[in-house]
């Protein structure tokens, strides 16, 4: 294990080291969809440096760290798995998630062999909910067959994308359900020391999971398996798991070049499991019901419940638990009803660096593939909805401004090349249309982007840049000479 960096190289890279929280308001992408209906809140956020990108209170943006208002969650799938307990708030500590069967699944598994239980995982066909859609059975098993030692299990609960507030309700409302997934997955990988990532702007997930941790810690519950809580300091990129993993370990979360992949060599160099929250809360529910239960939820390759939340310009925002395969105007219409602001322009799902649906292709269903197929994503689950109110060519400046401050800099195309697209966005935006030469470095730059990016947020921003320019061509056009 080499020795860890210390200093300004390091503590330099984050945003909210040395800031408290206190009186901040959120920048994020459903603040931004929602300035008109509150024009102050909004120019005290672009005020504020550094800037907070989201607070996880998307359903009552524009929002600060002083709004308390809690969000509506209802469950309409057939089952209730990962919103279980958040829906009635019933099993917060340690004592009412047990009345409930909590932890009846980490003794089911210890009561068969790793095998068994990463069998259940692979054959529910649960795939990871952090953006990618990869197979958790599969990544699960990649870390068993591992034969180094020490291995490590991480919770990545770095829920950065705009839009999305999931993982803090479910960290919220029931600590335990991931303390004791955590407790499942290093059993099935042959780990003994866990750790949970958590943003630094969810201070009441982390008070709540600093309770439940020291609760399972004086019950023994988890024997000789040892979770640590690692608070981040304010940076998106962290959530991508290579640069987590760097910044658990005190150095410059910087994003790592893959292959090795983590599940080869991760943390120290080791074996190491990463799913997210809400990949990670599906687990007991698997163990305890059987993996042909979940994988007869949902439709095609997306199986199973898919938790999303609705940014507040819908009538009904809030946190929603669905089954795969239900078409996204549904999610638009009957479960958020429509827009209270007026008539839908688009629709960003899974965060601020994915392409951005139209309207004319809300019939698409609510999958991995499907929504891929028109240049989307299920991503993390946040839906942000869009009116008349927002210029396109506003959004994607303000989404370059984002990808600009966020970029880890890592590799040329995001440290220069985001910061470029957002000076000539900014540009068109004031009304300064871009000449041909202009465009053309534009279309360069977002190329290489695409191509050459060490990980997803630069190639998320070229995403989001080249469904914008196409779905929205005809606003776009006075933008270019």
């Amino acid at each position: 294990m080499r020795p860890a960096q210390t200093g300004p190289e390091v503590e330099s890279f984050y945003s909210l080291s040395d800031v408290t929280l206190d009186h901040r308001v959120c920048r994020g992408t459903s603040c931004f969809a929602a300035k008109q209906q509150n024009q102050e809140r909004w120019r005290m956020a672009m005020s504020q440096w550094p800037p907070v990108y989201c607070l996880g209170k998307c359903y009552a943006s524009p929002s600060s760290t002083e709004t308390l208002d809690q969000p509506h969650v209802e469950v309409c799938s057939k089952e209730a798995i990962v919103l279980m307990g958040v829906v009635d708030q019933s099993m917060v500590d340690l004592a009412s998630y047990r009345s409930h069967g909590g932890y009846e699944a980490l003794e089911t598994a210890r009561q068969h062999t790793s095998h068994w239980v990463i069998e259940q995982v692979d054959r529910s066909n649960l795939r990871g909910r952090g953006g990618a859609g990869f197979p958790a059975g599969k990544k699960w098993m990649a870390v068993a067959n591992q034969t180094i030692l020490p291995k490590y299990v991480i919770a990545n609960a770095d829920e950065g994308d705009h839009g999305s507030y999931i993982d803090r309700f479910i960290i919220e409302r029931v600590p335990h359900r991931l303390i004791e997934a955590l407790a499942i997955s290093a059993f099935a990988v042959g780990a003994d020391k866990g750790y949970i990532y958590l943003r630094k702007e969810y201070p009441v997930a982390q008070s709540k999971l600093e309770i439940a941790l020291s609760e399972v810690k004086s019950a023994g519950i988890l024997g000789n398996f040892e979770i640590e809580l690692v608070i981040g300091q304010g940076s998106y990129v962290c959530g991508e798991e290579t640069s987590l993993l760097n910044s658990i370990e005190h150095r410059r979360p910087e994003v790592r070049a893959r292959p090795p992949f983590p599940t080869e060599s991760g943390l120290f160099h080791c074996p190491t499991l990463i799913n997210n929250v809400e990949t990670l809360s599906s687990i007991p529910w698997i163990i305890l019901h059987g993996s042909e239960a979940y994988a007869n939820l949902g439709f095609s390759k997306s199986r199973g419940t898919k938790a999303i939340s609705l940014n507040s310009l819908f009538n009904r925002p809030g946190l929603y638990e669905v089954e795969f395969g239900i078409p996204v105007r549904t999610i638009v219409e009957e479960i958020g009803g429509g827009l209270r602001t007026g008539d839908i322009k688009a629709l960003m799902i899974g965060g601020p660096i994915v392409g951005l649906l139209h309207p004319s292709e809300f019939d698409t269903l609510f999958g991995f593939e499907e929504l891929r197929q028109v240049g989307g994503a299920i991503g993390h689950g946040g839906i942000v909805a869009f009116d008349s109110n927002t210029r396109m060519i506003d959004l994607l400046t303000h989404e370059f401004e984002f990808g600009a401050q966020e970029s880890c800099g890592k590799c040329t195309p995001c440290r220069h090349g985001s910061r470029r697209i957002q000076n000539l966005l900014s540009q068109a935006s004031k009304g300064q249309p871009l000449t041909s030469r202009e465009e053309s470095e534009l279309r360069s730059i977002l190329d290489a982007l695409r191509r050459t990016s060490l990980c997803g947020h630069g190639t998320g921003l070229s995403v989001l840049a080249a469904s914008v320019l196409e779905k929205f061509s005809e606003e776009l056009q006075p933008c270019f000479m």
